[in-house]
């Protein structure tokens, strides 16, 4: 039942399929915003779970285009009923303030990835998303760069601008660690401005740790000693390998460094799985 159970327009629905009009702009364009949540302890009111800054995030949009507000109680009631089944929710929105709600498991290789790291590749600079400081269903450049991404072993791809400068990958935030400092590009580079992103140097600062927002050039990545990306669902996932010509670049996965950002979703009541080697 589970893999067949959806919310839509104030209904559950069974089914794997969703019937929408030929015309609606959500079809024809991607004209949807949507965010993707983890619900920690069954509960949307969880410290990890966000649900408000989920909220206030698909709200900034929504201002932003000019669209209508759905039901926001309606909303929460779909998100109440899925995250009985999944603990991974998807919240999407139409212009005309309909809500779709779908829920995931979580992946089966999860603590594999944030214990032992990924393989990524650099993306072509075409393959910048529209709208980076949005959440919007025209989400096509970001899925066709972690498409070839796959096709060549690797398990991520990382979005460039046309400097070259590394911007985030497919589906998180960078971070860095260097000459004792962290390091994540900043927003005005053109990136998704990521709910565990701001957390994350918010808490960071507060523990009188040094987080550098600057744009990531080659010359510093060459000099990371670790690296890896964030996000609601995943938390943080080491990065070893970075292939890009002429040569790939190596990364620590198992750096002791990670020990900081396992502190935050300790201190947070997180069921953090990553371990250190």
């Amino acid at each position: 039942m589970t893999n067949q159970i959806f919310w839509y327009n104030g209904r559950l629905i069974q089914s794997q399929t969703l019937e929408l009009d030929i015309n609606d702009p959500g079809l024809l364009y991607g004209a949807t915003i949507f965010t993707t949540l983890r619900v920690y302890n069954n509960s949307l009111d969880s410290s990890l779970t966000n649900w408000l800054l989920h909220c206030d995030r698909l709200l900034f949009s929504l201002q932003s285009f000019g669209w209508q507000q759905p039901d926001w109680n309606r909303v929460r009631q779909g998100a109440e009923i899925l995250c009985a089944y999944f603990p991974i929710l998807r919240i999407t929105l139409f212009p005309d303030g309909r809500e779709w709600i779908i829920g995931r498991l979580l992946p089966q290789d999860l603590a594999e990835k944030q214990n032992n790291g990924i393989t990524t590749t650099l993306a072509m600079s075409e393959f910048y998303r529209s709208l980076p400081s949005h959440k919007t269903g025209n989400y096509l450049s970001a899925w066709l760069a972690k498409t070839s991404a796959q096709q060549l072993n690797a398990q991520e791809a990382i979005l460039v601008d046309a400097a070259g400068n590394w911007l985030e990958t497919t589906t998180g935030n960078l971070w860095g660690w260097r000459d004792g400092n962290w390091w994540t590009p900043p927003l005005t580079a053109g990136i998704l401005p990521g709910i565990g992103r701001s957390q994350l140097i918010n808490w960071l600062r507060n523990q009188d740790l040094v987080v550098r927002e600057e744009p990531w050039t080659g010359e510093l990545v060459r000099g990371f000693e670790a690296i890896a990306y964030t996000n609601s669902v995943v938390e943080i996932i080491p990065i070893h390998t970075v292939c890009q010509p002429p040569e790939s670049l190596q990364y620590n996965p198992h750096h002791p460094i990670f020990q900081q950002i396992k502190g935050f979703f300790i201190m947070t009541g997180a069921p953090f799985c990553y371990t250190l080697k």
